[in-house]
Order: C-alpha cells, then structure tokens, then sequence
C-alpha cells in the first residue's frame, strides 16, 4: 500500500461513540458527532450515525454536501458562523447552523425563503473563552429580532469553551448557559429547545456532574475519534485511542552525530530545536513533512523519538532499531496532526471495519490498545 496513509478503524470509531452517547444518556444530553478532523468522511460518518449520535456538526459546508450525496440519513448542523457569501449553501445542504450576527441571520432567511425551506439557527454565546459568542446582555434583543424573520426557525442556543483561550467549562458555566434558557423562555414564552454546552472538553464536568440542568447537547469530534479529553489530552477510560494510524515509509537510515556542525542560523521553519550531544544515534528520515502533518502532534513508537521535520522529512531516533529501507512506522496522532494529515492531497486513507472480537480483547482500561 502507498505511503504515507491513514490506517482508520471504522470499529473502534463506533466503539468510541456509541460508549458516550450511552454514558451522556444518562444525563439525557444527546451528542452530536462532530466530522471537521476526518474531513467529513461519509464511511465515519455513518459509523456515528449507527452508534445513535443525534446529528452530524461540520465547521465547512463543503463537508457538509460530500455527506449530503453520501444519503447520510441525519440531521446536518453547521457549527462555525456561516460566511454570508456561503448562505445560500448553507440553507440548501444543512438543516440548522450556529450564528452570532444579524446580518448573517437576515441572509439565511433570504435565502431560505428563496429555497421554500426553513433554516434552524442556535445563537452561540460568550462565556468567557473569547472566540465566537454573543454577549449575555445583548443575548435577548438578537432573540427578538430572530424569531420575527420569516423562514427561520429558533433552535437554542450554545457555547464553545476551550478552543481560543482554555477556559474550562464547569458547573458554573453551565450553569449560566441554562439561566440564559430559562430568562428566554420566560420573556419569549418560546421553547429553547437545544442547549449546548460546548465540545469534547465538557466530557469532564458532564461525566462528573450529577445535575446538567438545562445542557442537552454535547458536540463531539475530538473525544470519539481520539479518545481523549482535550483539556487535558489525557486518555479517557473504555475509549480507543488509536482509531487512527499515521503511517510513514523509511526513505534513509544512517548512524549520524546528534548534533549538527558549522555556523547555526534559523531553518526553514524557525529556530532550530536545541539537541542535547548524544554522540552517534541511529537516524532515519521518512517521506513525511509538515505539509502533510503537523510534526509535534506525533506520538512515535516505544523507543523511537521525533526530532524535527522539514517540508517532506520527518527526521526520527530510532534508538537501537536500525530501520530498512522501505520498511513503515507508524505514529499516533493529536488532534492537530490529525487535522493537517486528513486535508493533506498526499496522505492516502485505509478504512477497515477491524476483527471486532480482537479489539474488545485489546482494550485496556487506559482506553489504548495493548
């Protein structure tokens, strides 16, 4: 098979989600299953879809229509601002979207009304974290000029926690975000119908919490596919952390000093690492780079070590292996690395449905197969 690819296990993927949409269950909120990292994959797409996620949230439209003409049977929300030059997508191919601005709001209903259609909007409030959200205070009056535009219908509302600035989302937050609900229906005399209460990084508090209060839905891409908890990239317990394999082919292996010699300046891409004299080590270089990955969200094999990349060489100590020509390695990913390899047009993808049997022996209570 060619190299570098993606090596993604479709049962493990499922595993992952269908064990949170049972654990969340029990807190009746409801998860939807977030696709941006894998591209809008319909193969994983589906695989949520089969383990009972609510709906499927892209941050990209074009996302969006791949898994439309997929015939995914489920209901498509898009989760980043909708650019207005894209409105009239937006309402064509996703049922609901995430919205912070009027103008945006005015443009869909435009649009909707064009299409005969009606486009769900949930409004995203700030909470602290800096990134997209209304302000509380002037949460109502966009409210009101909402749910007099023809064609639109209002959903709820939600919040992004951890993305821009880490702030974690707790008790209190959540909190606020369910008195928002509260004062809306009480002043509107409407149903807010979703409350979401943020991405992967709520897993914490919502699986530590014995009151959600008014949170009922969960947006959730980073914890399905990789397993772990965002805030603190830790492994979360009965999930897989290696759904996805990133797999790389040897290109030269040579004993080279740890140090480089002459006159130092920048690289390519910055300032060099600082490399700690080792004497001679065994070094192979991959034909892999940071056009298709990003380097510092590898996690090589036992006894191996990353020292740096270039365009296309990912530069590795290989300890006291001594790797063949045209031999593979394969790397685990973060979330970043994953992101750059699923958009790289040279990362090639191997789906595999896995021995079911053998991958519920594998798993340990760290959540990584042995």
């Amino acid at each position: 098979m060619s190299a570098p690819r993606l090596e993604i296990r479709l049962d493990r993927i499922h595993h992952n989600a269908k064990a949170l949409v049972d654990r969340l269950a029990l807190l009746e909120i409801g998860v939807i299953g977030v696709t941006k990292a894998a591209l809008g994959l319909p193969e994983i797409a589906r695989e949520l879809v089969r383990a009972g996620v609510t709906g499927i949230g892209d941050s990209r439209i074009e996302n969006i229509e791949t898994m439309r003409r997929a015939g995914l049977p489920c209901e498509f929300t898009l989760i980043r601002s909708p650019m207005i030059s894209q409105a009239e997508r937006v309402v064509a191919h996703a049922d609901v979207s995430h919205n912070t601005e009027i103008d945006v709001i005015e443009r869909l209903s435009l649009c909707a009304q064009a299409q005969g259609r009606t486009h769900g909007v949930l409004l995203m409030v700030e909470l602290g974290d800096l990134r997209e959200g209304i302000l509380p205070a002037q949460l109502p009056e966009l409210v009101g000029r909402v749910l007099r535009l023809p064609h639109i219908a209002f959903r709820g509302i939600g919040t992004n926690l951890a993305c821009q600035s880490g702030v974690s989302p707790d008790q209190a937050n959540m909190e606020a975000l369910s008195s928002l609900a509260d004062s809306l229906e009480e002043t509107f005399g409407v149903e807010v119908e979703t409350v979401s209460g943020g991405n992967s990084a709520n897993l914490g508090w919502a699986l530590g919490t014995t009151d959600a209060r008014r949170i009922n839905a969960l947006r959730l891409g980073e914890a399905i596919l990789l397993g772990r908890d965002p805030l603190h990239r830790k492994a979360i317990e009965g999930l897989y952390t290696d759904a996805f394999g990133l797999v790389a082919e040897v290109i030269e292996c040579k004993q080279k000093p740890t140090r480089p010699w002459g006159e130092l300046g920048q690289t390519a891409f910055g300032p060099a690492r600082e490399r700690t004299d080792c004497g001679l080590i065994s070094q192979a270089i991959l034909a892999l780079g940071r056009q298709d990955v990003d380097p510092d969200g590898l996690e090589a094999p036992d006894g191996m070590e990353v020292l740096g990349a270039s365009s296309d060489h990912l530069v590795v100590d290989t300890g006291t292996s001594s790797l063949a020509i045209g031999s593979e390695v394969t790397f685990q990913l973060n979330y970043s690395a994953l992101l750059r390899a699923m958009t790289s047009p040279f990362v090639t993808r191997a789906m595999s449905k896995g021995d079911g049997e053998a991958a519920d022996r594998s798993l340990t209570s760290g959540g990584r197969a042995a």
